[in-house]
């Protein structure tokens, strides 16, 4: 498995593909260093610590970065500096898929700053990025000797006719029903996401099982890599915990504490419970006198202390009694409100409500054009669905400006968006840009899974022919030794001060996608088996309740929604749909008030909120690119007169002369006698020479056929004479 060629390169194989990983030769001076290849894809991944730890902070800033180069591809930015810029949300994904099993596994208490860069120099569009900086991440954190708990090793996981695979191309992953990726230690999976098409949990469970067994292999490759190249770990050790503070927590907190968790459902009713103990607390070390070792204690590090004695009351009180702060059992799930269609001008509304937690999500529907341009080291050129999730401050309680979405708001909707992808109409069957936005308007707890769910709702309330209802469920972990419970539809508390946030969506048929972080070293399979079950109960109940207000799609559109035409026209007449420097479709789109798209394949995309304009622009079309026929009769225009005849145009763009003998059934001595310009005039096709000109004539022209174009008989008189040149 392990073919060791030197001490600062090793390999191994996966389905097929083999890794490399490499250190020694790039970014010397950061802590930890390992470059990654598979294929043509290569990362170069970096580790660095701080010297020393940050001082009064109760976090540990860990800070991680993936970087897409545009090079890697060969290709020049599209920006106006033609540099990178702010990064794609394919970056900040990947960031974060780096980040969620990497942080839990740091010691307790370590307060040093350590950064996590992941580069993508090279890119074969074969074989995903993600998963190689995960790798690389795990080794670079090894090689510089930090307290980390790991390894840890990760795996894409894809499914191709009943068969898995182990990290699949992009080429794989487009006939797989399955992309999962799992990471985690030798004994544990730390993090799991997941998109996919209708699995069922035994499946998943398979699948992750599969994927954790690359993972051990994984591990104690990176292990004895580390340990050729010489990599100890650094000694660290845990500040002392405050004994003395937390006995004095525990006499003035509890009963105030334990009285906050007595069925309290109101967020603002046990906010101000744990207001008050802050005081009381406060106040206790305020009596010992400013002598006493406590009056120095910072007020950060009593909240921690407070948090902690919550947290310890929380667990307790579940795994003795069943039953949760706000009263709940274990499966029980808040009260759940659907309402859709609320507001008037918008294409489609669905506002989801499960206890304190409420999102309304909208759907927009627009024409291709409005598809999302990507430019990114991924084949992936554009999307036509896309998923924006906003949490404004308000949403909480709090004060704080806008500055756009972070990361955890494009984390939550790349989830929902996921979610949904697995019962989206084709883009042949419905040739509409999608876009939903999720307003989180309050928040307690499994706000991304209200937004799968209000997106399900709003979607179906626009008339998009979704094949099933998706519902969305999050599910905690209280985990003490042995004894765990696996809690359904989490609020905030058990979210901050419980073990696992997993959070899983689906139809009645299966999972659509799923996501697991956990803040412990890891969780076995057979928990994970309890909460995917736990968890299709949990969603079962929740996609009845929606389906009570919305069972199917509507089967119009919003009358406010724009009307898409589709017409297909040989991809040789797209230039003269275009016409010179775009003046003919221009013209189209200012006349029709339609919108107007056209792909390579010919297919022409044509949308009006008003149907007329869109009928009209297709008709345009439709002439544009009708060929002329000898024999066919056509309604024309005379655009020009010369001495030898006049030139109609018979089809837009399309002009035809017709000879001063062919103009009526006798000798004409000039043109002008006859037409004028501007003038309608119906014309028979009597051929299309060589060098495509087209001769046409009136004189064939029958009044029947004329008046089929409204035009008038041509006068007795006018045909009495002989035809002079036949």
């Amino acid at each position: 498995m392990d073919t060791m060629t030197a001490s600062q390169t090793t390999s191994f194989e996966m389905d097929g593909k083999t890794i490399e990983l490499r250190t020694g030769r790039m970014a010397k001076q950061a802590s930890g260093a390992c470059e990654v290849y598979c294929g043509d894809t290569m990362l170069l991944v970096t580790a660095t610590a701080s010297k020393s730890a940050r001082e009064g902070i109760d976090f540990f800033p860990l800070l991680v970065d993936y970087e897409e180069k545009l090079y890697a591809v060969g290709r020049v930015p599209g920006s106006f500096g033609r540099r990178e810029g702010k990064a794609p949300d394919k970056a900040i994904l990947t960031s974060r898929l780096i980040d969620r099993p990497v942080r839990p596994l740091f010691e307790e208490g370590y307060r040093n700053d350590v950064q996590i860069v992941a580069t993508a120099m090279s890119a074969d569009q074969e074989n995903p990025t993600d998963v190689l900086a995960m790798l690389g991440a795990s080794a670079a954190l090894e090689l510089a000797g930090l307290p980390f708990k790991g390894p840890i090793g990760a795996v894409r996981v894809g499914r191709i006719n009943g068969k898995l695979i182990a990290n699949p191309t992009y080429e794989q992953l487009d006939e797989s029903d399955l992309d999962l990726v799992v990471s985690g230690t030798a004994t544990s999976i730390m993090m799991v996401e997941a998109g996919c098409k209708f699995i069922s949990e035994r499946d998943m469970l398979a699948a992750i099982d599969f994927g954790h067994n690359w993972i051990k292999k994984q591990v104690e490759i990176i292990k004895n890599f580390a340990r050729a190249n010489g990599a100890p770990k650094k000694e660290f050790a845990a500040p002392e915990e405050n004994t003395e503070l937390k006995e004095l927590i525990k006499a003035t907190a509890t009963e105030k504490l334990k009285a906050s968790m007595n069925g309290v459902t109101d967020k603002a009713v046990r906010n101000k419970f744990i207001d008050e103990v802050h005081a009381d607390v406060k106040a206790a070390i305020a009596a010992l006198g400013p002598d006493h070792p406590l009056a120095s204690v910072s007020s950060g590090k009593m909240k921690e202390y407070v948090e902690l004695h919550e947290a310890d009351l929380m667990r307790a009180q579940v795994l003795d009694t069943g039953l949760r702060a706000d009263g709940r059992r274990c499966e029980e799930i808040r009260p759940i409100t659907v309402e859709v269609g609320v507001l008037p001008r918008t294409h489609g509304t669905g506002l989801f409500t499960r206890g304190t937690t409420q999102v309304l999500s909208i759907a927009t529907l627009g024409i291709g054009s409005d598809a999302q341009r990507l430019d990114s080291i991924d084949p992936q050129t554009e999307k036509r669905y896309m998923h924006h999730y906003n949490f404004p401050a308000f949403s909480v309680g709090e004060v704080r400006p806008s500055r756009g979405p972070g990361r955890r708001e494009i984390g939550h909707g790349a989830l929902a968006e996921r979610a949904l992808i697995p019962v989206l109409p084709t883009q042949e069957q419905f040739p509409y840009t999608i876009r939903v936005v999720s307003e989180v308007l309050e928040s307690n707890g499994s706000t991304s899974m209200a937004s799968t769910c209000g997106s399900s709702l709003a979607l179906a309330n626009a008339g998009v022919p979704i094949s099933a209802t998706v519902g969305g469920i999050a599910m905690g972990l209280i985990l003490e030794g042995d004894r765990f419970a696996v809690l359904s539809d989490i609020q905030g508390l058990e979210d901050f001060l419980g073990d696992m946030d997993f959070k899983v969506t689906g139809t009645k048929d299966g999972i659509t996608a799923m996501q697991m972080d956990i803040k412990i070293e890891g969780i076995s399979l057979a928990i994970m088996s309890v909460a995917l079950d736990q968890a299709k109960r949990g969603r079962m109940h929740i996609i009845e309740k929606m389906e009570a207000v919305m069972p199917s799609p509507n089967k119009e559109l919003s009358q406010w929604a724009p009307r898409i035409l589709t017409i297909q026209i040989d991809p040789e007449d797209i230039g003269t749909v275009i016409g010179p420097g775009g003046k003919m479709i221009r013209r189209i789109i200012e006349e029709t008030g339609a919108t107007i798209d056209i792909e390579d394949s010919g297919i022409v995309l044509i949308g009006s909120v008003e149907g007329a304009g869109g009928e009209a622009a297709r008709d345009w079309i439709l002439r544009l690119v009708k060929r002329i026929e000898v024999g066919g009769v056509y309604e024309g225009r005379v655009t020009r007169i010369i001495p030898m005849g006049c030139f109609v145009e018979v089809l837009p763009g399309k002009e035809g002369m017709v000879h001063i003998s062919q103009l009526e059934n006798r000798r004409v001595e000039k043109v002008e006698d006859v037409v004028a310009i501007g003038q309608k005039v119906v014309v028979k096709v009597r051929e299309v020479d060589e060098r495509n000109r087209v001769n046409l004539t009136m004189k064939g022209v029958t009044d029947e056929e004329k008046a089929e174009f409204g035009i008038a008989p041509t006068p007795a008189s006018a045909g009495a004479a002989t035809d002079s040149e036949g």
